[in-house]
């Protein structure tokens, strides 16, 4: 048996996974630490008068054919207008494109000659190019229709959310031009968000599941958990600065269609999971604004549930899945998850 699946039985155990609650009805792991000593502190700058292009390359992890864009507004303004910019990584972070646009070639056209030059200087071409801003969804699909390249909107874009939030903290306040108004605000209320979760489908639904938790450490090299020891499943890369003692949130799924729901899953973009407390509902998300109805909860599911959400916001909003048919076996599936903080959405 694994390490990992020692700690994951001995957490199950420690539950009590028969006190669980039931479903109601309704890769090689990348640090994303330091890029290098001028991307982690990037020296302030003052935004150009005209449209600039950078490229910078991590030459300590290798590079994946699968990218992550954004092309958005950011909370500076150069000539009376916001600065427009696009970011372009991968999934391990190896290089990152960033590229202002004018506010009046914000298009498609421009878009895509972006893109294509970014492709032309790669050293591994992308397959997949991942994008998580629903507003932007027409301008980006459109950019992305002649390229050589599947666009997938979807909220697993870790490498370019963590990046996004370095410029937020260290490069933007310090532009000229920067209005702390116009920058993205904290995690949305619950009371706000009007999505509906929807059912599972009947044969995916599990049939007992827990909140446990693993050590930090097992997800760091020389860890138990590698892809070497589950099934279907990814791993998101995990910053080198979190504390090395902490532990990792985490939901562990037990059913005997424990392939099947793997299998489903990987065929979706899992973003991650949220204890709404208000609803008193453990809800799945998946690409951009998808939502599943896991379970209903009550007082003492509830208060599992806020120390969930309490963990997550502990490490940045690190946490797992973990899909088995019973508690001796290796994982079918295994997910370790960072959510996009709601304030890039």
């Amino acid at each position: 048996m694994s390490n990992m699946l020692l700690v994951l039985c001995c957490l199950l155990a420690t539950n009590g996974v028969a006190n669980g609650f039931a479903v109601y009805p309704t890769s090689k792991q990348h640090s994303t630490a330091a890029f290098s000593t001028s991307l982690r502190s990037e020296p302030p700058v003052s935004p150009p008068a005209s449209p600039s292009s950078s490229l910078e390359r991590n030459p300590d992890v290798d590079g994946t054919d699968e990218w992550e864009l954004d092309c958005y507004s950011r909370p500076v303004l150069v000539g009376g207008k916001k600065l427009w910019e696009v970011l372009i990584t991968d999934s391990s972070g190896s290089f990152r494109v960033c590229e202002t646009l004018p506010s009046n070639k914000v298009n498609s056209k421009e878009l895509r000659r972006v893109v294509e030059e970014a492709i032309e200087k790669a050293e591994v071409k992308p397959s997949i190019i991942r994008f998580f801003r629903g507003a932007m969804f027409n301008m980006i699909n459109i950019a992305l229709s002649d390229v050589d390249a599947v666009a997938k909107p979807s909220r697993c874009t870790f490498s370019l959310a963590g990046w996004i939030e370095e410029r937020n903290r260290n490069v933007y306040p310090n532009m000229e031009g920067y209005r702390k108004n116009m920058a993205a605000g904290g995690p949305r209320a619950s009371f706000l968000d009007v999505r509906t979760p929807v059912k599972l489908p009947d044969a995916l639904r599990g049939e007992k599941y827990a909140f446990v938790s693993l050590p930090l450490a097992e997800f760091r090299e020389g860890g138990g958990v590698t892809k070497d020891n589950f099934g279907v499943g990814k791993l998101c890369p995990v910053d080198l600065e979190l504390p090395a003692d902490a532990f990792v949130q985490g939901v562990v799924v037990i059913t005997s269609r424990a392939k099947s729901l793997a299998s489903w899953l990987a065929g979706t973009e899992l973003a991650g999971f949220k204890c709404d407390l208000r609803k008193r509902t453990l809800v799945m998300e998946t690409d951009i604004d998808n939502q599943y109805l896991m379970a209903k909860l009550n007082d003492v599911q509830r208060a599992e549930g806020m120390a969930f959400e309490e963990g997550k916001d502990m490490l940045g909003g690190l946490h797992f899945l973990s899909v088995q048919c019973d508690d001796d076996s290796d994982p079918d599936g295994f997910w370790l998850l960072k959510e996009v903080p709601d304030g890039l959405l």
